[in-house]
């Protein structure tokens, strides 16, 4: 299969061909992928694919740069995140609203993303794709009116990859960097919800339950050192690729916060004057939440607004976010440090699964004591890179 290009269009000759003649795991049925589309394809076809059959719903991840901005089950949504989405009053199929939580938990690091489904693709589900800034999908199947709308996104050239379900992969994967080949065993290790049997403190509900396996999922394909917050069936806020477990907290932290405010009732107040679009009106509330717009940024704001409103105070922000609890924390390695646990309990996490096995494995936990939160030990590292 012959390639737009690799990482960089200046890297002009690209193609993908299968290891055995005959068998692949997606096919492109229309557009042409570059490298990076076809990586964002294959991983978060994994995700998608392994969080439906571990969680038994339609799953969904939305993929930039080779890790998920956000990923989510079909779940109903309550009525501010319908607001602060921008479905109100819109028929959402179980495929359509797994998508909608995905994209929704950080719609700014999800435009241009890449889209994937466990699950057939609806005309509901493509008629929502339509209207959002995206690059293309892959997902198992489609209906032939939602292919055709698909198909005719971005004046035809939209990627659109169907997979093989059926596909299995070879045990070892390989690699070429600089003259070497890196060999190694594909990481097949199934997660479920059987791996959060190590309670260590606390307890856990089955929501807690779901939240973790969709984070432990999630993290799988997410580049590594990597921590998730995950709420409601829904990937919250992602710390990707930080050297430092603690700076990934944080991370992942802060985006929650924005996805958390995002349902302030000042945020879901705005209104736009007509004709702003859909995805402006996104982009300009989350600017409203970092609350740092420049001179000329906050002049374009008021511009946009049907009558201009004061910024987000601090103390408001602060009472706010109190509102946050029962949010669930995931981790690809183990957690060396208490600072970990001190900074998640800004962000209202109740529940905590990690691998365990660090040598202050006591003082983590007697952190979480301290907190009130439940920590499993899920003895599973998921570094990936």
């Amino acid at each position: 299969m012959r390639l737009k290009y690799g990482c960089n269009p200046h890297q002009a000759y690209a193609s993908a061909e299968p290891l055995t003649e005959g068998t692949r795991p997606l096919e492109v049925l229309n557009g042409t992928p570059s490298i990076i589309n076809l990586l964002d394809a294959l991983n978060a076809w994994q995700l998608a694919a392994e969080a439906g059959e571990a969680l038994g719903l339609p799953a969904a991840a939305s993929f930039k740069h080779v890790s998920p901005a956000g990923a989510a089950v079909a779940v109903e949504l309550p009525a501010e995140l319908s607001r602060a989405y921008e479905v109100e009053g819109r028929e959402l199929t179980p495929a359509a609203l797994a998508y909608v939580r995905a994209r929704g938990a950080d719609p700014k690091s999800s435009f241009g993303d890449f889209v994937a489904l466990s699950t057939p693709v609806d005309q509901s589900t493509a008629d929502f794709l339509k209207g959002v800034i995206s690059d293309g999908i892959v997902a198992p199947d489609y209906d032939s009116a939602a292919l055709k709308t698909l198909a005719a996104k971005k004046g035809g050239s939209f990627i659109v990859m169907k997979a093989d379900p059926g596909f299995i992969p070879p045990e070892r994967e390989t690699r070429e960097i600089y003259g070497m080949r890196l060999v190694q065993d594909r990481n097949n290790r199934v997660i479920t919800l059987d791996d959060l049997a190590s309670v260590v403190t606390g307890e856990l509900t089955d929501a807690a339950r779901r939240d973790l396996v969709l984070g432990l999922i999630t993290l799988k394909y997410t580049q590594s050192n990597s921590v998730g917050y995950a709420l409601d069936g829904q990937m919250i806020g992602i710390g990707a690729g930080q050297q430092s477990r603690v700076d990934c907290t944080k991370l992942a932290g802060a985006k929650a916060d924005v996805w958390h405010m995002g349902r302030h009732p000042r945020v879901l107040g705005l209104r736009f004057k007509k004709g702003v679009r859909r995805q402006d009106r996104i982009n300009w509330r989350v600017r409203f939440i970092e609350g740092d717009l420049t001179t000329s940024e906050q002049a374009a704001f008021n511009d946009v607004l049907e009558q201009p409103k004061p910024a987000l105070g601090s103390e408001e922000k602060r009472d706010w976010a109190a509102k946050l609890n029962g949010v669930s924390m995931v981790s690809d390695g183990f957690i060396p440090f208490r600072d970990n646990i001190d900074h998640c309990a800004k962000h209202g996490v109740s529940f905590i699964a990690q691998p365990g096995g660090s040598a202050r494995d006591d003082d983590v936990n007697a952190a979480c004591e301290e907190y009130g939160i439940t920590m499993v030990h899920s003895g599973i590292r998921l570094f990936h890179h």
